[in-house]
């Protein structure tokens, strides 16, 4: 395709949306293929505007660099900014700024150094990264493939030679770090063993390798793989394989290899998740929203545990302890899942550390993800699948008529030593004292008991909000009045309680006991907690 000069619409190679050639804008992620005598590419040409954030997110989480373009006449635009955090969020190292356009201010040596001085800005703010900055002029080819004659003060490498000069480590090849997810479980014929069929995403693997199976732990030896390739004995990720080992061991989908060996690399049996959601539906995430989450060949059930932060796309700064994610959001969350999954740090690797989220009544992809840090099942904790909410023969109604009153929760919230357990003891007592059936769960109590295995950080107070929550519904439901006085410093912790009611269909009432802050450090024992503001 040609522009109206009859030079060749380099654009339109990846602008496959009519609306996208009309607009002169990038709306969707297109792939395009190419190939030099050293290397083989994947171009993701992505969207820069801040409504197709989500787009820009997925198109980088596969990506091993960054090209960042800017325009020479406009210099950094706050989407240039957004655009090299995001990419360093997904754990891109390489990072190249293509300044274009350098022939629309005449190969001005000048400007080229004003709009490197900004980009070393932005270098500077993300912080462990280096940026290479290149003068071209896309249109006419200026130092993409060859060097151009018309920047002689410009001595580094063209797009292309830094493209094929970076070093790129193979996808963690070391058999140590297998990692198998099962697609498929198959039996050829009656007399063959079963096969397990997947991509790997990390290692090696050959006839002979031990393997255990996850999350159940089921260890055997491999007696067969089958890559179809008759001459390959060891499988390498990324390829696709289907092996046969020496038990008929239970394996299914969602189930991942990994190596048997000594001092093998290990990935985390995790059930909660901290993460980096990017939001992609119109109506809001918040704390307490159940999704499906989707990691390699693994569905379960998730649970959102709290909300930590949000990137702000005005200042790209942080902002603690938001209420919600909306439409292209980016922020830090925990979830929570019903099962186990089988999962790594995004950073170790970027199949088993990232996921997408799935609306169950749409099965609509609602959101995608990378994982900070999962965190381990402690001993004990149940693990089974095969769990169901067995429903009592009696009713809400029944019980309800039984005590002679509605259920409900009192959620007492404020700083430490604000009074809160005080006034809740005596709100108790008078409900009682007026033939109501009331219970007050103090904070301290619960951390006696039912959270005695959690500490004070940002993860544990919002375990022991949930596990508190869980409570006062069930009180609630059995037509009881739960006082619940906790510090619970987050809006986006107590939410997950006033959601777990509010999902039953019960009230939840907040009560904040507002106590200045000198009184509240007068009156405190000096406990080990952190003081957290409550908002």
């Amino acid at each position: 395709m040609t522009d109206e000069e009859g030079v060749a619409d380099l654009a339109a190679l990846s602008d496959g949306l009519r609306a996208e050639r009309e607009q002169g804008i990038t709306i969707d992620v297109a792939y395009r293929f190419f190939s030099t005598d050293a290397r083989s590419y994947i171009l993701a040409d992505t969207p820069g505007h801040e409504r197709y954030t989500r787009n820009m997110f997925t198109g980088a989480s596969n990506a091993h660099a960054a090209i960042l373009l800017v325009d020479a006449r406009a210099g950094v635009l706050r989407q240039t900014n957004r655009h090299a955090r995001i990419a360093k969020l997904l754990g891109i190292k390489h990072f190249v700024a293509a300044v274009n356009k350098i022939d629309l201010v005449n190969f001005d040596e000048g400007r080229f150094d004003e709009v490197v001085g900004q980009i070393r800005q932005i270098a500077a703010r993300l912080g462990e990264i280096d940026i290479t900055v290149i003068p071209i002029a896309a249109k006419h080819g200026d130092n993409v493939v060859h060097r151009s004659e018309r920047t002689p003060w410009y001595d580094g490498p063209t797009l292309l030679e830094y493209l094929e000069g970076i070093e790129l480590s193979a996808p963690q090849p070391e058999p140590e770090k297998l990692r198998l997810p099962v697609q498929w479980v198959s039996r050829p014929t009656p007399e063959q063993r079963r096969r397990y069929t997947g991509r790997l995403s990390a290692g090696t693997l050959k006839v002979g390798d031990a393997v255990v199976s996850l999350p159940a732990g089921t260890r055997s030896t491999v007696t067969l793989v089958d890559t179809l390739d008759e001459e390959r004995t060891t499988a390498v990720a990324p390829l696709s394989v289907s092996i046969e080992l020496a038990d008929d061991i239970d394996v299914g989908r969602g189930d991942v290899f990994v190596s048997g060996a000594e001092g093998a690399s290990l990935p985390v049996l995790a059930r909660e998740l901290d993460a980096t959601v990017c939001w992609f539906l119109d109506s809001p995430l918040r704390a307490g929203d159940r999704l499906a989450l989707k990691q390699g060949t693994r569905t379960v059930r998730a649970t959102v545990q709290a909300l930590h932060s949000r990137l702000d796309p005005e200042t790209l700064d942080e902002l603690d302890n938001p209420v919600e994610l909306v439409l292209n959001d980016i922020g830090e969350v925990t979830l929570r899942t019903s099962s186990v999954v089988v999962a790594d740090s995004y950073t170790d690797n970027r199949d088993s550390g990232a996921f997408i989220l799935i609306d169950e009544t749409t099965n609509e992809t609602v959101g995608a993800g990378t994982i900070i840090e999962p965190r381990e099942v402690k001993p004990g904790v149940q693990t089974r699948n095969d769990i169901r909410w067995h429903p009592s023969s009696l009713d809400r109604g029944h019980r309800w008529k039984a005590t002679g009153q509605r259920g409900a929760t009192i959620w007492f919230t404020g700083l430490p030593a604000s009074g809160k357990s005080t006034i809740a003891v005596a709100v108790e007592r008078a409900l009682v004292e007026a033939g109501d059936v009331a219970y007050l769960l103090d904070g301290d109590n619960i951390r006696h008991g039912l959270s005695d295995d959690l500490g004070f950080s940002p993860g544990d107070r919002a375990e022991n909000i949930r596990r508190v929550g869980h409570l006062t519904r069930l009180f609630a439901d059995a037509g009881v009045v739960a006082l619940a006085s906790l510090v619970s410093p987050l809006k986006s912790d107590r939410e997950i309680a006033r959601a777990l009611n509010d999902a039953a269909k019960l009230p939840f009432i907040e009560v904040y006991v507002a106590t200045p802050v000198e009184e509240c450090a007068k009156r405190d024992r000096g406990s080990m907690r952190e003081p957290a503001p409550v908002n």
